[in-house]
């Protein structure tokens, strides 16, 4: 049996010191260490993947024959339907290789969901339609006829942290002026809730651009000589409905038709007083909202503001009538 000396029980204490202040870890080999394996295959010049591209840095990587550069994959919601343009981007090289780029065809499954959700109410809303096209003899009505020919957005800002008796005039203020022209109106305002407004015109120029496509001139179609176009988008001098006229250069600009204010939720905030006391202060929040529309749109009711005055007939005091039942005294 052996004997625990007092120097065996400092060398175990040092032993449990060193271990516990140095823990131990496990011998991880790196992957990209060097092995005799990897050294006998670079020896052998093993065959490099040509479509890695650390193979060979110089060469631009070759990509498989059914994708091109910049394309979608085939199972992306966004593939379009027919590619046209892809056949007549094959090069001579290509065409003499037989190699032919087919266009893919969309599967309509994959957006209908988010396209069309409800595909009976959809049916049921399109024979509504139907019938009643059909009892007005296929005629539209002028509210129907301006929303397929004439664009427009209406645009609502969030609540804004200022009353209606402040932001109601900056609403008058830009109401009727192109958009460019009410964007520097409120960009040198002195009011402080001007900044805000101007950010809300800014967005709602942006939407209008995006969305509906407006402001940006009328296409040239094939056939058509650009000078015709320019004429057509040529507007000129309208009157409006105060009497005032303004020269309108392009049809397709886009102002600010109407623009209104409207009453938002309270807040609540503490008013410490004298004495321990805490008032409640309320203060309001009032939205703004725009419509926009296109000069095209402005140039119309001139003319029909116009068309109007014109078969209006003369002022006459009197009417032109014979005068009978008169008698010499009153009846009464």
């Amino acid at each position: 049996m052996a004997l625990i000396t007092p120097r065996s029980k400092r060398l175990v204490g040092s032993a449990l010191t060193f271990v516990t202040t140095f823990p131990i870890r496990p011998f991880v080999v790196s992957r990209h260490s060097r092995t005799v394996f990897s050294w006998l295959r670079s020896s052998t010049g093993s065959k490099a993947n040509p479509l890695d591209p650390r193979a060979n840095p110089a060469q631009k990587p070759v990509l498989p024959p059914s994708q091109t550069p910049g394309d979608l994959a085939s199972s992306s919601i966004f593939e379009q339907e027919g590619r046209p343009e892809a056949s007549a981007s094959q090069s001579s090289a290509e065409r003499q290789a037989g190699r032919t780029i087919r266009p893919r065809r969309h599967d309509p499954s994959l957006t209908a969901p988010a396209l069309d959700p409800y595909p009976l109410a959809r049916r049921r809303w399109e024979r509504k339609i139907l019938i009643r096209s059909l009892h007005r003899r296929f005629r539209t009505r002028k509210s129907v006829r301006l929303l397929r020919t004439e664009r427009s957005s209406v645009t609502k800002s969030q609540f804004l942290e200022t009353s209606i008796k402040k932001l109601g005039p900056l609403a008058r203020q830009i109401a009727g002026k192109p958009i460019e022209d009410a964007i520097i109106q409120m960009r040198f305002s002195k009011k402080r809730v001007a900044g805000e407004v101007l950010k809300h015109l800014r967005y709602a120029r942006d939407e209008a651009v995006v969305r509906k496509g407006m402001g940006l001139g009328r296409v040239v179609r094939d056939g058509e000589q650009k000078e015709e176009t320019e004429k057509e988008n040529k507007g000129g001098v309208v009157i409006l409905k105060n009497g005032r006229k303004r020269v309108v250069e392009d049809r397709t600009g886009i102002y600010i038709d109407q623009a209104w204010v409207g009453r938002g939720s309270y807040g609540k905030e503490p008013d410490y007083r004298a004495r321990g006391q805490v008032y409640t202060l309320r203060p309001p929040t009032t939205s703004i909202t725009v419509l926009l529309r296109e000069e095209a749109t402005r140039i119309r009711l001139s003319e029909e503001r116009e068309e109007k005055r014109k078969m209006k007939k003369a002022w006459v005091p009197l009417p032109d009538r014979p005068v009978t039942a008169q008698r010499q005294y009153c009846l009464w």
